[in-house]
């Protein structure tokens, strides 16, 4: 079967399956898609009146169109208000076993029903169809000479409508019916602008199925070609929605409005403009229309032309005198649209217009910074034809890279190189940087309060992306890692990736960096890798300060109880910003004291004489295989030990650094750098 399934808006949302009923077998596949679009009622239980409704989607800038099909036959109009919903089948007529209810209709006019009880189930079956009116069976077959004899009868009412407010001109005008439309307006001419419940005319019925000689007819005789539906779409509107010229040219010879709005604001030319027919747009100039008229969002038809990449008509809409720097109610002007939805002719077209690249919008963005964030999702990675949609938004940018002031961006507070970063745009990023943005640029404070880190750099958000290449990038071309309040090492710290640990620590970030907002007597560099105890010692080897670490204030005095929590370091309140976190403390919550023994062994062999105080001993005299770690701690240091240190302070960190280079025995080398174990382990095997 063609479909599956239908969603029943008026209940929960719940999927119904066609194939648990016998009743769907003998519908077409063309039946059972007209079935998929049904009309839902609000829920019984609830409201007590059951009103259908029909679902639509309104885009942001161009709004639906309503459904001109005959009511007898689908499902796109408006109910006849009536008192009570068709009963649901008898065995649940009691309120209490129905929970909701919903109409529709097949594609061949046939009438369903859905009802929902409160145990969950859903059921569907037919309601009693009524029996179709004579005249109106004769208009669907065409059978003019029928429909005559009918109208001379006695007694007949061409104005009866059905439950939709359909008349039988209506249904001849939708089907096309140019004979039966002339005998029942020389019947009853009076009717010609008669309309439905979606105040639909015969005129834009005949119009929104292209039956243009029935269209014409109708104007002869009186047709107002103004008269809208319950969108405010008129006849031209749809004219337009179907790329008709022919129908355009006929009514604007009656005196259709060229410029009437629809109700979302959206005019003709819109519409054509939207469908990139250059033909009826230029039919639709001629005949008066603004080719800078906003809708309700303030979106002008070259907006449009933009937003959807239609070359032509952009080009004609310039020719004939549209603002290229008009802005939308959000501040968006053409190209950056264009820029937004990545469509590069549309882009080099308007650059080659001298189109303004620093515009801004209302968030302040530039379209360098639009273009530059674009995501690498599937959205962008569809093809046209041989190229892909991600090649074209690297291309939209080098193309805005030289028309775009490197002052404007900075006034803007953020740099494209940010949000490039941010959206892993590795391919944009290099080309920013190759063109000299600042690797550095700070967002502003504004916007670095828009982030709980208060994160500053494109750096920080390479390093909290876990990108290395964009951070091997910025790091070559200059990027400094200590410019962030939360410093990217302490976020490369905290995911444990050495990679980049390794890359931020050679370019020179701050191995004993804190945070502000959670101090800590020791560096918190070392809090973020007690659990990696090779990070801990790279930490080490580079100069982070190991001594603090031993520096207590209570000594071998009592320790006052452990109030602090492991959510205390993550969690920013006014009671955690006046605690001076102690290295004992932190060793000593449910995290990190299993580990309090290996943690105290590294940092021991970057220190001389320390004193351990009460709570460290403790921990050491807690697990008998760290009574070895024990010993280690008891002054004196070995003399070996105190050397080291010395030599590692005379030559400092840039020497010790490059120390590989330098001419020095390959056994001192190890020594400096606490490997002699490993040399000592070699030399006994040997």
């Amino acid at each position: 079967m063609a479909v599956s399934s239908v969603s029943m808006s008026g209940s929960t949302g719940t999927t119904m399956e066609f194939a648990d009923y016998s009743l769907y077998s003998n519908l077409s596949d063309e039946e059972l898609l007209r079935l998929a679009i049904e009309r839902s009622l609000d829920d019984a239980h609830n409201n007590g009146l059951g009103t259908e409704s029909t679902n639509t989607t309104a885009a942001l800038t161009r709004p639906a169109s309503s459904g001109t099909v005959p009511p007898s036959h689908h499902a796109q109009q408006q109910p006849q208000p009536y008192a009570c919903p068709a009963n649901p089948p008898r065995e649940l007529t009691n309120s209490d076993a129905v929970s909701s209810v919903s109409h529709f209709i097949t594609g061949s006019g046939k009438r369903m029903v859905a009802y929902r009880r409160y145990d969950g189930s859903l059921r569907v079956t037919s309601e009693p169809e009524d029996e179709t009116d004579p005249l109106i069976k004769a208009i669907w077959e065409g059978d003019a000479e029928t429909v005559w004899l009918m109208v001379k009868k006695p007694g007949c009412n061409l104005l009866k409508a059905n439950r939709f407010g359909w008349i039988p001109l209506h249904e001849a005008a939708y089907y096309g019916q140019y004979q039966c439309i002339k005998i029942l307006l020389k019947a009853q001419p009076g009717m010609v602008n008669q309309r439905t419940l979606m105040d639909q005319t015969a005129l834009l019925l005949a119009v929104s199925r292209d039956h243009l000689t029935c269209a014409e007819y109708l104007l002869e005789k009186g047709a107002d070609p103004d008269i809208t539906n319950k969108e405010r779409e008129t006849p031209l509107y749809r004219a337009c929605e179907k790329e008709n010229p022919e129908m355009v040219v006929m009514l604007l010879k009656y005196s259709a409005a060229v410029n009437k709005n629809c109700i979302q604001g959206w005019t003709a030319l819109h519409e054509a403009v939207c469908r990139n027919n250059v033909e009826i747009c230029e039919t639709l100039v001629k005949a008066g229309a603004k080719v800078s008229i906003p809708n309700m969002y303030g979106i002008t038809p070259i907006f449009v032309a933009a937003q959807s990449g239609k070359v032509e008509a952009l080009r004609f809409l310039l020719k004939n005198g549209a603002h290229l720097n008009s802005q939308a109610a959000d501040g968006a002007t053409a190209l950056y649209e264009a820029c937004k939805n990545g469509h590069e002719d549309i882009v080099e077209f308007l650059l080659s217009q001298n189109a303004d690249t620093n515009k801004p919008g209302k968030t302040g963005l530039l379209p360098i910074h639009i273009a530059a964030q674009r995501d690498n999702d599937g959205t962008d990675l569809m093809t046209y034809g041989c190229t892909p949609k991600i090649v074209r938004s690297t291309k939209i940018v080098s193309m805005l890279i030289p028309a775009t002031s490197k002052a404007r961006v900075k006034r803007s507070g953020i740099s494209p190189l940010h949000l490039a970063a941010e959206r892993n745009r590795d391919d944009v990023l290099e080309l920013l940087i190759e063109a000299g943005f600042d690797v550095n640029a700070m967002l502003s404070k504004d916007r670095s309060k828009m982030y709980e880190d208060q994160r500053s750099t494109a750096l920080y958000f390479a390093v909290i992306n876990n990108n290395i290449e964009t951070t091997t990038m910025l790091l070559e071309a200059g990027a400094n890692p200590n410019l962030d309040m939360f410093s990217p090492l302490l976020v490369a710290l905290r995911q444990g990736c050495i990679h980049t640990v390794t890359l931020l620590i050679e370019h020179g970030a701050n191995v004993n960096a804190n945070i502000p907002t959670h101090p800590t007597t020791f560096p918190a560099t070392v809090m973020f890798c007690m659990k990696y105890l090779t990070l801990l010692k790279y930490l080490m080897d580079f100069g982070c300060d190991a001594l603090s670490c031993f520096n207590c204030v209570y000594g071998n005095n009592p320790h006052p109880p452990i109030k602090m929590t492991s959510h205390r370091l993550n969690d920013r309140d006014e009671e955690s910003e006046k605690i001076c976190v102690q290295f004992c403390d932190l060793i000593s919550t449910e995290n990190y004291c299993r580990w309090a023994g290996p943690i105290i062994d590294v940092l021991l062999d970057y220190v001389g004489h320390v004193k351990l105080c009460s709570r460290l001993m403790e921990h050491l005299e807690s697990y008998p295989d760290w009574n070895g770690i024990k010993e280690k701690a008891r002054p004196p240091r070995p003399l070996m030990q105190l050397c080291r240190l010395k030599i590692r302070q005379v030559l400092g960190m840039n020497r010790l650094n490059k120390i590989h280079k330098l001419p020095v025995a390959p056994r001192l080398i190890k020594f400096l750098n606490h490997q002699e174990r490993e040399q000592n382990k070699t030399d006994t095997e040997q």
